[in-house]
């Protein structure tokens, strides 16, 4: 897809994300690599309303190079793109049930959400670290993404939102999609006697589609 698609690409993805109320106002940003830099939506943009001829080009090095302003936090992706080589774009939202997930689950934490289906782990991976709460738009916070990026496709930040990688565009939105609803689904399940899928079955999942 050429660099005029992925601008294209962005802003629909963008307005389907902000439609299902997965960000709201300005919050929430995406980015997605090419082979000279980074297209990233500019800050204080709404989802909803981007104009691909308006969305930040960065280059190789992270330098703003065209387009408006890049998001106030660059390193977010910057830590995901950097530290994982296959990865082609990165989802921050604010989705409401990832959210509440990042708020009660413990800073350090693995895996607060259950492998309750084989969508989630297909998309998401085993595993799901709760980064500690830093203030939005704080650059040191990137360290600690980045090494939770190392092992993780995507994380958590406490009190704040998920962030999400895929190797595509279109594989980072639907992990991001993916792992909203795995979140409503353990809200929803809590308390409940709900079946798990066993690690032989996360490993059979992983094997064949991770």
């Amino acid at each position: 897809m050429n660099e005029q698609s992925l601008r294209e690409a962005l802003c629909a993805h963008g307005r389907l994300l902000f439609g299902r109320g997965y960000s709201v106002g300005s919050a929430g940003n995406i980015s997605v690599r090419l082979e000279d830099g980074y297209l990233m939506t500019p800050t204080n943009s709404c989802l909803g309303r981007l104009e691909p001829d308006r969305i930040s080009k960065l280059d190789r090095d992270w330098n703003h190079v065209g387009g408006d302003k890049p998001s106030k936090e660059v390193f977010l992706h910057r830590a995901f793109l950097d530290n994982r080589p296959e990865a082609g774009a990165v989802v921050h939202l604010h989705s409401t049930h990832a959210t509440a997930i990042a708020c009660l689950a413990t800073p350090g934490e693995d895996a607060p959400i259950p492998p309750l289906t084989p969508y989630f782990v297909m998309r998401v991976g085993r595993r799901l670290p709760v980064v500690r709460y830093y203030r939005p738009g704080d650059a040191a916070m990137e360290p600690a993404v980045a090494e939770a990026a190392r092992g993780a496709r995507a994380l958590l930040l406490a009190n704040h939102g998920p962030v999400v990688s895929g190797k595509t565009l279109d594989d980072a939105v639907y992990a991001a999609e993916e792992l909203e609803e795995a979140a409503r689904l353990a809200l929803m399940l809590r308390g409940q006697n709900a079946r798990t899928l066993t690690p032989a079955e996360v490993d059979d999942l992983l094997a064949t589609f991770g």
